[in-house]
């Protein structure tokens, strides 16, 4: 095994010791580079040895530089090697369930335990082995991000829809005697594994020490599941039986492990009628990328940001610059009351709920919303400027339809801010659209 070379950063201690694009790496301090995971392992020494392979002819390096510091190798994949993808048949898998038309990229089934350390992705470990397990216990990979769903080992096999989602239990307890941390989520379906599946997967998950967190999520139905198991979204009495086990489990490992341990996402709070629970208790935001604590956050931020303006700014006054926010439908209450609780002096905003047609009306979070369906539900529209939360777009500014920034802005003929999800964010982006001169930092 051996990795192409495809540029040498100048000046670095790979280009100074004489290693050149076309080589081939293939050892670090005699061991195999599987792939960047090892890389970035075996190169965090002061002094290694490189093996690269020169026109096919093993070549040795002797290399000094400070520890950590980067090689200055590049090579052809971030990764040195290709995704892993998913071997699961997941009852209520997303992927499944996408519209025809739906990019390319949108239908790959990765589940690589790689990407669950470096960008927190959730994997299921159903096709990681037990060599590869050792292997993240022994680059001290940590944490990762596990989709258990739950830990009943028949269940688990029905849900997963493969033999292999079995050895999960066994897994966790390696990870965590090797002394890898690792936050948890579960998709839950009605009746399928709540309840007592759910009570049992809190008891056992929450007794390894390396389990940080669980997040609990309800299943994400689209319009679009012809053919596929039939699910249902939670009804709210459902939720709120949900949310009332998980807050038991809260009170009960708070007092045992000092921690709350399992975090119900947004979602699950609103579906329930339920109360967002207060700032403290989401403890270190851990799970915030799976939906757990969005809200909060951003109310207690834009709080704080609201009480660093003048008293004179901190009161709604009529007139002034007409905005408008364009959100799922799940979050536009919580906005809506949270800018009357805080208005700010110069700003009339008003807070529109889209209905998503992309994947289906069941689909009511922000991040889903697609260019066409914010142009089509927010053209005429009177206002001079739509916010929008940032996680609509990809990097270079493309919806999940394909349409881009600049088209959605030229089809509504204004403006369309993107927003990060600081609270500080939406606050200064409203001071900036009203015209004030203040910005809070």
């Amino acid at each position: 095994m051996s990795h192409l070379i495809v540029s040498v950063d100048p000046g670095s201690p790979a280009d100074r010791a004489g290693i050149r694009a076309g080589d081939r790496l293939a050892r670090i301090g005699g061991v195999t580079v599987i792939d960047f995971i090892d890389y970035q392992a075996l190169s965090a020494r002061r002094r290694l040895t490189l093996q690269v392979l020169r026109d096919g002819a093993p070549v040795d390096f002797a290399i000094r530089k400070d520890e950590y510091a980067p090689l200055g190798l590049n090579f052809e994949t971030p990764m040195m090697s290709g995704t892993r993808l998913c071997c699961n048949k997941c009852l209520f898998c997303f992927v499944d369930q996408l519209p025809d038309g739906a990019r390319d990229t949108m239908r790959v089934k990765d589940d690589d335990w790689r990407m669950s350390l470096m960008m927190g992705n959730y994997v299921t470990l159903t096709n990681v082995s037990d060599a590869e397990l050792d292997r993240i216990i022994a680059r001290h990979c940590s944490p990762l991000y596990i989709s258990v769903h739950c830990t009943d080992p028949d269940l688990r096999t029905h849900v997963l829809g493969t033999p292999r989602a079995r050895r999960l239990m066994g897994q966790l307890q390696r990870l965590s005697d090797g002394g890898v941390e690792f936050h948890c989520q579960c998709v839950l379906c009605p009746g399928i594994n709540d309840g007592d599946a759910l009570d049992r997967t809190i008891r056992e998950l929450s007794a390894l020490q390396g389990a940080r967190s669980l997040a609990l999520v309800p299943v994400g139905l689209t319009g679009h599941r012809d053919g596929l198991t039939a699910l249902r979204p939670y009804r709210p009495e459902e939720a709120r039986a949900v949310v009332a086990l998980a807050e038991k489990w809260r009170a009960r490992l708070l007092d045992s492990r000092g921690t709350r341990f399992v975090f119900p996402s947004d979602e699950f709070y609103l579906q329930a009628d339920w109360p967002i629970p207060p700032d403290e208790a989401y403890e270190d935001y851990g799970q915030i990328d799976d939906g757990v604590g969005l809200l909060r956050l951003l109310d207690t931020e834009y709080q704080d940001a609201w009480r660093q303006l003048p008293e004179a700014m901190r009161r709604a006054t009529p007139g002034g610059a007409k905005l408008a926010i364009a959100c799922g439908k799940s979050a536009a209450d919580f906005i809506r009351q949270m800018l009357q609780d805080y208005p700010v002096s110069g700003a009339n905003i008003s807070v529109y709920a889209l209905e998503n047609t992309y994947f289906g009306p069941t689909v009511t979070v922000s991040g889903l919303i697609t260019g066409g369906d914010l142009t089509r539900q927010m053209a005429g529209v009177a206002c001079e400027a739509i916010m929008i939360t940032a996680v609509m777009l990809r990097d270079d500014a493309v919806f999940l339809d394909d349409m881009t920034l600049d088209e959605a802005v030229a089809r509504l003929g204004k403006p369309v801010r993107p927003v990060g999800r600081r609270g500080e964010d939406l606050l200064n982006t409203i001071l900036e659209l009203s015209g004030a001169e203040i910005r809070i930092e």
